[in-house]
């Protein structure tokens, strides 16, 4: 394996999916499935054992990048849920940025940090 790419995240992803579609070939008799499995498979050898490093690498940096895209979305809400307990959270009546703030304090002169403008609140 010296001066091949070898395995990575993106591999391993080709990798599930090619299982996956091997699972489904076997239960829906369909040609397509299989042929999709295999297809994938050989992509990912093709690329295991390929030279061109450089090529595999931006391959897998697009692959990661498009995954935190879609995974982001679900770790803000994630992280958003696991602060109400502690905060309220705010819109701005100006700019409708969201504006934290601890819970507790009763009304509280809230300052928004993007358009600098005031506004009152119950925390």
């Amino acid at each position: 394996m010296a001066g091949r790419y070898g395995n990575d995240n993106f591999n391993r992803f080709l990798l599930l999916v090619s299982l996956i579609l091997m699972i489904l070939s076997l239960f829906s008799r369909r040609n397509i499935f299989y042929t999709l499995a295999l297809a994938a498979l050989v992509y990912c050898y093709f690329r295991m054992f390929s030279r061109n490093t450089y090529k595999r690498y931006a391959e897998n940096e697009k692959y990661l990048e498009l995954k935190n895209r879609f995974l982001g979305v679900f770790h803000r809400e994630r992280d958003h849920a696991s602060q109400l307990k502690n905060y309220r959270f705010f819109k701005c009546p100006n700019c409708r940025q969201k504006v934290r703030v601890p819970r507790g304090k009763g009304k509280i002169k809230i300052h928004c940090p993007k358009c600098h403008t005031d506004f009152i609140k119950k925390s």
